[in-house]
């Protein structure tokens, strides 16, 4: 396959490996993403939730949960929610809604939790494929599985890669409450990137951060899940929950059964 490159990408300094512990930590990221469709993301959950028809009380993890809105979106619908992400800021504000249904912990995917404990797991909104290494994403998947009941489900939610290229915005330029925010995105044989240079004024110079997350494509998740025990079950391609199409559905969304 072609490589493909944006004109900044050939000055890019070469990333450091665990670029997200800076980036999710940070709260720019907060910022650039702050006008996400939360109310898409409710009415997607609301859905997935009537599709899977879990029943009431049903225990679930959240993995890489951020600031825990979709944690407590679920645990509002009455089931028992866990949810885990590596931002210690980001764990810090969701522990505030904390209730006997809802706990949230600072953990890093890639290391085992609570074994054969959740009927359910989620991974929402491409928040995998963050890891430089194969060793890596099988630890994080095995972890996943790891913390599944035998017949446990597993949601992964993840870019489609097709499209993501067909309507890459190379160059972009965003101000959000007075911050300035350059972004150049590119990709490559395995990832896809995007620089973010941050602007204020009482900056002596711009902030930089990054972003690079895996071109995973269908094969390479039954590749990373098989092993682990996941089987996947069925493949929705947006958040309408419509039939996945490689070449045209937005989303990816995995549906994958524990076997053992």
């Amino acid at each position: 396959m072609t490589t493909h490159y944006s004109i900044a990408s050939s000055t890019f300094i070469a990333m450091e490996e665990n670029w997200f512990k800076d980036w999710f930590n940070s709260p720019y990221y907060h910022q650039l993403y702050q006008h996400r469709d939360e109310q898409e993301a409710a009415k997607f959950i609301d859905q997935l939730i009537e599709y899977l028809s879990p029943e009431k009380g049903a225990s679930m993890v959240d993995i890489a949960c951020g600031k825990g809105r979709h944690s407590i979106h679920l645990s509002e619908k009455g089931f028992d929610v866990t949810g885990i992400d590596l931002s210690e800021a980001s764990i810090r504000e969701a522990s505030q809604h904390e209730h006997d249904r809802l706990h949230f912990f600072q953990h890093d995917m890639r290391l085992p939790f609570w074994i054969n404990y959740f009927k359910y797991a989620f991974n929402f909104f491409t928040s995998f494929g963050y890891f430089q290494t194969d060793r890596e994403n099988q630890n994080a998947i095995r972890s996943i599985s790891q913390s599944l009941q035998p017949g446990g489900i597993l949601v992964m939610d993840y870019l489609n890669a097709a499209y993501v290229e067909q309507q890459m915005i190379h160059q972009e330029e965003k101000i959000i409450e007075g911050t300035q925010f350059s972004i150049t995105r590119w990709y490559d044989e395995r990832f896809f990137y995007k620089k973010i240079i941050v602007h204020e004024n009482n900056f002596e110079a711009p902030k930089v951060y990054t972003e690079k997350v895996s071109r995973f494509s269908l094969n390479d998740f039954e590749k990373l899940f098989q092993p682990q025990g996941l089987q996947i079950q069925k493949v929705l391609g947006d958040y309408h929950l419509a039939a996945y199409d490689a070449d045209h559905s937005p989303r990816m969304i995995l549906i994958a059964k524990k076997n053992h």
